[in-house]
């Protein structure tokens, strides 16, 4: 999928649906909530942790020497708020996923390179051995990890926005009986929705209305008018919505490889070169010190968090099989 297209493809995940609207109010200080203040300037003050020796000392040697970490993130164009994207000045690299790899960086005693890129070019990078590590919302598969080795980050959930103050949470088909209930057409989540809707139908409960919007911000106007009572969307894109404008809430999550698997962001870097074992000891480090949960809580994405670094889990599986 390209990284600028409106939709998520079936098969894997890239970036959220759609650019989010950046018009935060910003926090000169560098901290954010999800009371609707991120901090969208070039001066991130990102977290860079000291070296942990242990996890250094699983680098192979000819990365060590060259003291640099080389991150992919395939971010050009457009970028996928709150994930990666520009910032206020329209070139500094802001978001998720540079401030996790520059925190790995900084726990391997490396120097963060961040480079942008292109969805189609950070995996040539990847492949050609120009990028060490990529960091760019990339869903663990089973095809991918014929290539490429993962670290998992976050997770890969969907979320059901309303509007704030809507009273509703969604865990189980039967919680959106009557509702009428927005997806982007074309995309897993779709599927999923079309799937409960069947659901609904079949315990006899009112019908769900699934209704098409062509952009995130008529989303948003439907929810607010109360045209809709509901979205069903990545997750990243809802937090963003949910932190900068403070008109919508997350009501429930699920996630985006669906009831049989729990889908899973990674780190990703090229097979068996070596890399891996030391970045998932530099993420478990984060996850240790509270750092890790600081840096998703500032793009208000906890919601995603996981417990432990997993290294080449269980992918969505390859189509046919």
């Amino acid at each position: 999928m390209a990284l600028a297209a409106v939709t998520l493809s079936l098969a894997a995940c890239a970036a959220p649906e759609e650019k989010a609207p950046v018009s935060a109010a910003v926090d000169p200080a560098g901290s954010s909530s999800a009371a609707g203040s991120l901090n969208l300037t070039p001066e991130q003050n990102r977290i860079v942790p000291a070296k942990d020796e242990a996890a250094a000392a699983l680098l192979p040697a000819d990365v060590k020497a060259s003291g640099k970490l080389i991150i992919g993130v395939g971010a050009a164009g457009s970028g996928f708020p709150p994930l990666a994207f520009a910032a206020t000045d329209n070139k500094t690299l802001i978001g998720n996923e540079p401030d996790i790899a520059v925190a790995i960086a900084g726990t391997l005693g490396l120097e963060p390179i961040l480079e942008n890129a292109s969805w189609e070019n950070l995996f040539i990078g990847l492949d050609s051995g120009r990028y060490q590590i990529g960091a760019s919302n990339i869903t663990v598969t089973e095809e991918r990890k014929l290539k490429y080795d993962f670290v998992t980050y976050r997770l890969d959930n969907l979320a059901w926005l309303a509007k704030k103050g809507s009273g509703l949470s969604v865990s189980q088909a039967a919680d959106i009986a009557g509702k009428k209930v927005s997806v982007s057409s074309g995309t897993n989540q779709e599927k999923i929705l079309v799937e409960w809707a069947e659901e609904v139908k079949k315990q006899g409960l009112p019908e769900v209305e699934i209704k098409y919007y062509q952009t995130n911000q008529a989303v948003y106007l439907a929810l607010g008018s109360g045209q809709i009572d509901l979205h069903l969307g990545p997750n990243p894109s809802a937090a963003y919505h949910v932190a900068t404008t403070g008109q919508t809430e997350i009501v429930g999550s699920y996630s985006g490889a669906g009831k049989d698997l729990q889908g899973l962001i990674a780190l990703t870097t090229k097979k068996d070169n070596g890399l891996i074992k030391a970045y998932a000891a530099a993420l478990d480090k984060l996850i240790s010190s509270g750092d890790y949960a600081k840096i998703l809580a500032r793009w208000n994405l906890a919601n995603e968090a996981v417990t432990t670094a997993e290294v080449n889990p269980p992918g969505l599986p390859i189509e046919g099989k």
